[in-house]
């Protein structure tokens, strides 16, 4: 695979993580996908293929909830999102969780989507 364009880095690093993590229904890996607009956070079941909770900003019951000047652009969307998927998981009663970066750079959005649902109570 030639790396041509920042797509295919991300996509080369995504498969180079993807050998190593996995999820599974009692730990389930969280992934996150930035755009420019917006951030998504999903916890997927991949002995199952299923996908167990998912949130993002551009969610109408999550934009009602983030504070004045939030939005899915920053590190404060960012942070509601965390939130949001770390409380959808504990309600089914899942505390344990894979982070899986998704070929982004932990740092940032990604970042804080990781740090708001460790203090939301997810292990990972």
């Amino acid at each position: 695979m030639k790396i041509k364009t920042k797509e295919d880095r991300r996509d080369r690093i995504k498969l180079r993580l993807r050998k190593r993590i996995h999820g599974t229904a009692e730990r389930p890996r969280v992934t996150v996908f930035r755009s420019l607009q917006h951030i998504y956070a999903q916890a997927v079941d991949d002995m199952g293929g299923r996908t167990l909770a998912a949130t993002s900003s551009a969610d109408a019951a999550l934009k009602a909830k983030m504070s004045e000047g939030a939005r899915g652009g920053n590190i404060a969307g960012a942070q509601a999102v965390g939130a949001a998927i770390a409380e959808r998981l504990i309600e089914k009663g899942i505390t344990r969780v894979v982070f899986d970066r998704n070929g982004f750079l932990y740092h940032g959005r990604v970042k804080a989507v990781a740090e708001a649902a460790r203090k939301a109570g997810l292990q990972f």
